[in-house]
């Protein structure tokens, strides 16, 4: 059997048996399960099957049953640990040196054995510390202040360490060594070399971390006043690493089979508030770093994810990046990004916050967070919203989103859907949608992440309609400082390409001066003076004042779509009731203004 923390049950908890036993047994997707011809007898007809979830295999003709290195040691005829090192190399798990010495591997299983007791006893001993000292009844205060009563502590076994310094030292001393106090990481020694010891943790309230079969393994705790660090986990210790448990894995396991799908959060509270929720299948990744070894034990269970992660940058960086990993293990990722909430102080004052999940359910309640939840949309919609958030009034900075949306896009596996959000980002953006797709395939082709400076991917620097207008504001004598005063008055060339040139033909036109095509690119940058030699030097018809009606017409259109998309983007954000009207009716006028100009 694989101890907690052992280098076995790390293997365990990261193998795909599907895979392992896949390259013995011809297998096929059967419901939930893989089926396939028994290896141990001989039939025609398939009565093996493989339980992806549960990590299990069991043939109902012969009835031999068991995990991964059952299967293993059955096949190939080798011993437990032989087992052991055939698994991790077929699913590229550095496998660590190998102890010679069987006393040598007693005496370490033996000490995560005690390790486990440990933090079984210290849990205890926290449990305790919240309910019947002084101590604890101010952390009990906070705890209702943050929204848990008693049946929620206790659901979530939240204790509380005290202040004192060395009570669970001396509460565990009489029982264990020295060196194995200082192991399980509940301890510290003096670090200026005194042998003194003392608590590791100490004022705080403590989250018990316990692995995928229930065993306290670590602890997470939060200080209770101005402490510093405001958390503070356990270390790594031989019985856990961070980066192979997920937070309230051992309680959502069937929640997550039930489900197909698991919303992914970053610390205790949020875990604890989502889950009282009634939303049980959610695991936090205890910190804005989510491992590939998490990834892997939570596929187990789901490729599905909601991620819901804090708000902040921080919060937003770290879904990117789980993202990424998610996407790279062949999951389907949505994305819960909550809006800002509206809120109003004890005087009166109305004022906006960002929330994470436990404030917004706290504040908003759970009806309107399982909603959110529910429409969660997929990851390319949330990633398109933060390019859009970019400077995207230049060729360049439409080219640096493109460029940040383009790893993630990648990794979609079915061509026509990688089509269709080429079409989605080219609309969003605003950029050449053919152009956009052929980059993307041909950058998918040759795994590249980024694209290069390619003016057409950004739109051609002057529309039609623009470079027209240039060429009247340059030409039409009979009506070029009519047609300035007009573009000036609506501000019709602002966040266009071409708005530098606008810009400085404008002003000469408006000053009456003579047109001099040189001393206007003299004072324009050389994007910019290259634009405007190229667009003179394009043949031409005669202009009429008809067609320049026509060019001001197309540019209020699109002046008018610019704005129903910020005004689009500001109704998603969910607003407060009285905005949301006013935003609706602007809407409204919008697209009544964009009707008639068409």
């Amino acid at each position: 059997m694989a101890e907690a923390g052992s280098f076995a049950e790390r293997v365990k908890q990261q193998a795909d048996i599907v895979r392992v036993i896949g390259e013995y047994v011809r297998l096929k997707k059967s419901g939930q399960n893989f089926t396939g011809l028994c290896p141990f007898h001989a039939e025609k007809s398939p009565s093996f099957a493989v339980h992806p979830t549960k990590q299990i295999y069991h043939c109902f003709g012969c009835g031999v049953g068991g995990d991964v290195f059952k299967f293993v040691m059955e096949m190939d005829k080798v011993a437990f640990p032989e087992a052991i090192r055939i698994v991790a190399e077929k699913c590229g798990i550095a496998i660590p040196r190998t102890k010679t010495s069987s006393p040598e591997e007693r005496k370490e299983n033996q000490q995560r054995t005690l390790l486990v007791e440990m933090h079984r006893e210290a849990q205890s001993f926290f449990v305790q510390q919240l309910g019947g000292t002084l101590e604890g009844k101010a952390a009990r205060a906070y705890l209702e202040d943050r929204g848990l009563d008693k049946d929620a502590v206790a659901r979530f076994g939240i204790g509380y360490a005290p202040s004192g310094g060395d009570a669970l030292l001396r509460f565990l001393k009489s029982k264990y060594k020295e060196p194995l106090l200082i192991e399980s990481g509940l301890v510290s020694r003096d670090q200026s070399g005194g042998a003194r010891m003392y608590d590791r943790f100490r004022r705080r309230i403590t989250f018990p971390i316990a692995n995928e079969s229930g065993k306290i393994v670590a602890f997470g705790c939060r200080a209770l006043g101005d402490d510093q660090p405001k958390y503070l986990n356990s270390p790594e210790t031989p019985i856990y690493s961070k980066s192979n448990v997920l937070y309230h894995l051992d309680r959502a396991k069937e929640a997550l089979r039930r489900a197909d799908f698991a919303v992914l959060v970053e610390g205790y509270m949020d875990a604890i508030a989502v889950a009282r929720a009634g939303i049980s299948n959610v695991v936090a990744s205890c910190g804005t770093s989510l491992a590939e070894p998490q990834i892997k034990l939570l596929s187990r269970f789901t490729k599905r994810v909601i991620v819901n992660y804090d708000p902040d940058t921080a919060g937003q960086l770290a879904t990117e990046r789980s993202i990424s990993l998610l996407l790279e293990n062949d999951f389907e990722v949505r994305v819960l990004a909550l809006p800002a909430m509206n809120l109003t102080s004890g005087d009166g004052t109305k004022y906006s916050k960002n929330a994470d999940p436990d404030l917004y359910i706290r504040e908003m309640g759970v009806e309107a967070y399982t909603k959110l939840l529910k429409d969660a949309p997929p990851y390319v919609d949330y990633l398109i919203g933060r390019a859009r958030h970019m400077d995207l009034s230049t060729g360049e900075g439409k080219l640096r989103a493109v460029n940040f949306l383009l790893p993630y896009v990648q990794k979609i596996p079915n061509r026509l859907l990688r089509s269709e959000w080429a079409t989605r980002i080219a609309q969003q953006l605003r950029l050449e949608e053919p152009v956009l797709r052929a980059a993307l395939s041909k950058a998918a082709a040759e795994r590249r992440s980024g694209l290069k400076v390619a003016p057409e991917l950004v739109g051609r620097a002057a529309k039609p309609v623009e470079r027209r207008l240039i060429r009247m504001l340059t030409e039409a004598d009979s009506f070029r400082r009519e047609l300035a005063q007009r573009l000036s008055d609506a501000g019709l060339c602002a966040g266009l390409e071409t708005e530098k040139v606008f810009a400085a033909l404008i002003a000469a036109n408006l000053a009456g001066s003579t047109i001099e095509a040189t001393e206007i690119a003299a004072g324009l940058e050389e994007r910019d003076r290259r634009m405007l030699f190229e667009i003179l030097f394009e043949e031409s018809s005669e202009f009429t004042w008809e067609e320049a009606e026509s060019c001001i017409e197309s540019l209020q259109n699109r002046q008018t779509e610019r704005a129903l998309v910020e005004v689009q983007r500001s109704i998603e954000a969910n607003p407060a009731s009285t905005e949301m009207r006013s935003l609706l009716e602007k809407k409204q006028e919008l697209m009544r203004r964009l009707a008639a100009g068409r």
